[in-house]
């Protein structure tokens, strides 16, 4: 028993040249373990006389007793320097100034759209939609256009190439939103055609379209909202109202008005562009075109199996780009799709 004091020291040395939790139990094994030193007398204290054993075993009780308080020691310190690293690592300067909450918010046009939507759901328009990547036919022929119009040239009109550099076959990014509106007529007709009387189509076709142009109010991506509304005695009376009563709504003002100026497009007949003047603020006096609209073509109502003998309709389409341009005040359209935050924070 005379190096109980020795193994004492040499486990308090062992402990303290030591920061590592899962290292100091395994130094702990060597003194206190099933084979560590400690244990290894207790298990000798059978093999002693009677009159020495109870002294031995009180002897090798007091180092054991100085072992494991050495050990729970250097366990404390080393929690407490990891808690000392961890809290110099995450201090917090309390004279720094505190960090903005940074808000985000819908992009401008985006609201626009919403808008859009929500008020000509007011008065039962739905939301339609369509491909992007459209089909000829449905971009032009179902829409009266002839295969001379310019529209149909690469000059405007963005058309999709094979991996070989040929032009794919009469596929292209939509000109705009009037192929949502085939497309609709068709399935409806086709959904319809058991019944003797056709249910009004009333839609709103909103979304992104593409054309060879790039200006201060121009992009060659941009927004679109078109309008349909099909039935039985759909007149020009309707959609005046419908478009006067929209602008009011949208502008949030009844201090505009509203013109209707005669214009020329191939799926609509009559046609007419939609102009509008505001009767004060920055714009007071100018006249403003935001919309083409007319009478659906009856050629477009052939097309799509519906007969213009018995049925009307008119379509509008207006730029959701151009009405947030106006309703905000903003000069530049390449401002809203550059990515600046400094333009987009304003509209958070």
């Amino acid at each position: 028993m005379d190096n109980l004091d020795q193994i004492v020291s040499e486990a308090k040395a062992a402990f303290a040249a030591i920061s590592d939790p899962d290292a100091l139990e395994q130094v702990k094994a060597r003194f206190l373990g099933k084979s560590g030193q400690i244990t290894e007398l207790l298990k000798g204290l059978g093999k002693l006389p009677p009159e020495e054993k109870k002294t031995a075993g009180a002897a090798i009780n007091v180092a054991k007793t100085a072992v494991e308080t050495a050990l729970n020691e250097r366990r404390e310190a080393i929690r407490k320097a990891a808690l000392e690293a961890r809290l110099a690592e995450e201090a917090l300067d309390v004279t720094l100034p505190g960090r903005a909450e940074v808000r985000g918010g819908l992009h401008p046009v985006t609201r626009t759209l919403e808008r859009i939507e929500s008020l000509f759901g007011s008065i039962g328009f739905e939301v339609a939609d369509g491909p992007e990547i459209e089909e000829d036919f449905f971009n032009f022929t179902a829409l009266n256009t002839p295969e001379d119009h310019p529209a149909r040239s690469m000059h405007d009109t963005f058309y999709l190439q094979n991996p070989d550099g040929t032009l794919a076959d009469k596929v292209l990014l939509r000109t705009h939103t009037s192929p949502i509106q085939a497309r609709y007529m068709q399935a409806h007709v086709a959904k319809f055609a058991h019944l003797e009387r056709m249910p009004e189509i009333r839609i709103i076709a909103p979304g992104r379209v593409y054309r060879v142009d790039s200006d201060a109010t121009h992009s060659p991506m941009f927004h679109q909202v078109e309008g349909l509304w099909v039935g039985e005695n759909v007149s020009f009376a309707d959609l005046k109202g419908v478009i006067a009563d929209f602008l009011k709504s949208f502008f949030e003002t009844d201090d505009l008005t509203v013109r209707f100026r005669p214009s020329f497009f191939p799926f609509t007949e009559p046609s007419a562009e939609i102009d509008v003047a505001f009767m004060s603020g920055a714009l007071k006096g100018r006249w403003l075109e935001i919309a083409g609209c007319g009478m659906v073509h009856p050629n477009v109502l052939k097309i799509a199996g519906i007969d213009p003998e018995k049925y009307t309709g008119f379509a509008f389409g207006f730029g959701p780009d151009r009405l947030t341009m106006l309703r905000y005040g903003v000069n530049d359209l390449r401002l809203f799709f550059e990515g600046d935050l400094r333009f987009l924070r304003q509209f958070a």
